[in-house]
This record gives structure tokens, C-alpha cells and sequence, in this order.
């Protein structure tokens, strides 16, 4: 992370302490907060960024967007306006994105990252929270523009074989190792959740430079594209970082257990719908991210 950046964070922590809890309309407490986030259209007025909270529980202020079109990166599902993190995360996008075509790929197409302010989603992703997630599609950039109806409609490209027990060769190549490996050798990224057939492939075609295969871990689904998490910024004091990988490339069986009965068995009763959170559930700092909504109704 730069130095400005560190600062910035420092700077915005200090701000928030400053504040305190600020008061938001009554029934926004048992209001669920996708719903109240999922409405915000725009980012907070906060000159300071502040990633707040957790990835699956939290809000982002000062959001900035990814830009729709850049030399080496698209946007894409251009409705969802979902293309908002923290600058930290979109500094690593713009920089990964240069780099890409070095490691053999033209170009990133970018699915979701957060919601102008962050917090929970009206649909999709548990987490994603805190401006600091993003989803590269594993289909490679195109030479040209694409229309915003074709961001809508293409697809990304599934690169999991049909019986989910390895890649599949047709659409799979060198260039997915590169980039993956691009992504997660960078000092900021904690985690990359991809495929357990991709983490398979990986696994096998990473080479003796293996350290970098720590970060990337097995999740069911991410079978189209890689979703990649920074660390919470230095000096981001209402960021919750997760407990760091465990050692070793994760390459053995803790990798086998994902190709067992017991992972891809599907559950024998259905499972009990979660509490939806609301902005009460959320760090008191949310509040005030939400705040120039909530004085438009006082």
C-alpha cells in the first residue's frame, strides 16, 4: 500500500473516531440493510476512505469506481452498479490490469466488486462488503469495446469440467496459471477463492515458485471466474481482517477433501434461512455511511 494511501486511512480512522455513532431513522434498526444498501446508488460524501467491518459483515465510505472501460479492463453487468471498492482494491485492479498482458492475457473483464456504499446485496454474494472483493472473470478480455447490452448478456466462460473433477482442457490454458498467479504473488491480496478443480490444476502447473498458492483456496462455485480479497489497508482501524491462510501450498488433502462424497454430497435436510442483518447488525460506523439517505427522510 502507498504511503498516501496508509495516511488516507489513518486520517479517515480519526474522522469516524471523532464523529461517534450518529443517529439514523428508527425503522432502519429492523430494516433489512441489503435494503437500504442495495437503494444507495451513489457513494458517501466522506473525502476519507474507510473499509468498516468485516467481508461479509460491514460497509465501505469513500468508495470510488472502477472505471466502466480501461487499456487492459472492462466492466461488466454495468446495472448491477457494482463496480465500487475502496481506492486501495481499485488500485490493484488498474495495476493488475496493466500487468496482465505479461503474464499472456490481454485484458480483465471485472464482474462484481461492491455497492457504492458496500453492505449486504439485495442478491448474489454474502460478502463483498467492504470495497475490498472482486470477481475477474476467467474469459479473457476481447479486442475491442463491448456494447453495455453484451455485458449484460455474455457470459463468463466455465472452465470446470463437466464431472468438477479437474479443468477442462478446451477452455483452460498456461494463461490462467499466469494470472492467477499474477494476482495472489501480490503483497496485498490475503485470499483468492477459485474452483477446488481449478486449486487442482493450479496445484499442478504452478511450478517450484509454489508460496503464492497458499492465498489461493477451494469455495464451491467460482468455477467462471476468481474472486480476489485484499487485506484491510494499513491504518484502516474498522477493518476486520480474517485469521491469515493456513501454511503449506494446501495442495494435499486438505484439497483431496473437496473431491470427497462428504463435500459434494448435498445436504439432508434443508437448511434454516439465515436472520437477515440489518443496519443495527452492522459496526456503528455504518450509520454514518448511511447517513445522507436517512436525513433525506428525516
Amino acid at each position: 500500500m502507498t504511503r498516501a494511501l496508509a495516511l488516507l486511512a489513518l486520517l479517515a480512522a480519526a474522522a469516524f473516531a471523532a464523529l461517534g455513532p450518529l443517529p439514523a431513522h428508527a425503522s432502519d434498526d429492523a430494516r433489512p440493510a441489503k435494503e437500504i444498501f442495495g437503494s444507495l446508488d451513489a457513494p458517501s460524501r466522506h473525502s476519507l476512505p474507510a473499509a468498516i467491518g468485516s467481508y461479509a459483515r460491514g460497509c465501505v465510505a469513500g468508495a470510488v469506481p472502477l472505471a466502466i472501460d480501461g487499456p487492459n479492463h472492462q466492466a461488466m453487468r454495468l446495472s448491477r452498479n457494482r463496480n465500487w471498492g475502496h481506492p486501495a482494491l481499485i488500485a490493484y485492479l488498474e495495476e493488475l490490469a496493466a500487468n496482465a498482458p505479461s503474464a499472456g492475457w490481454p485484458g480483465l473483464l471485472v464482474g462484481d466488486i461492491s455497492q457504492p456504499r458496500g453492505g449486504p446485496m439485495l442478491t448474489g454474494h454474502a460478502s463483498h462488503q467492504i470495497g475490498l472483493d472482486a470477481d475477474i472473470w476467467l474469459r479473457p478480455m476481447p479486442g475491442r469495446r463491448l456494447t453495455r447490452a453484451e455485458r449484460e448478456e455474455m457470459s463468463s466462460w466455465v472452465v470446470v469440467r463437466a464431472d468438477r473433477n479437474d479443468v477442462d482442457p478446451a477452455l483452460w490454458s498456461p494463461a490462467h496459471t499466469a494470472l492467477i498467479g499474477l494476482s495472489a504473488r501480490d503483497t496485498r491480496v490475503a485470499r483468492i477463492f477459485v474452483n477446488p478443480a481449478i486449486k487442482r490444476a493450479l496445484c499442478r502447473e504452478a511450478g517450484a515458485d509454489r508460496a503464492w498458492l497458499s492465498k489461493v483456496r477451494p469455495w464451491w462455485g467460482h468455477d467462471a471466474h476468481f474472486h480476489v480479497r485484499l487485506a484491510c489497508p494499513e491504518g484502516a482501524d474498522f477493518c476486520r481482517d480474517q485469521p491469515p491462510p493456513p501454511q503449506g501450498d494446501g495442495c494435499g488433502a486438505e484439497l483431496d477433501w473437496w473431491f470427497s462424497e462428504e463435500a459434494r454430497a448435498p445436504a439432508k435436510t434443508p437448511a434454516q434461512p439465515k436472520p437477515q442483518i440489518t443496519l443495527a447488525d452492522l459496526p456503528e460506523q455504518c450509520r454514518d455511511v448511511v447517513q445522507d439517505s436517512v436525513a433525506e427522510r428525516n
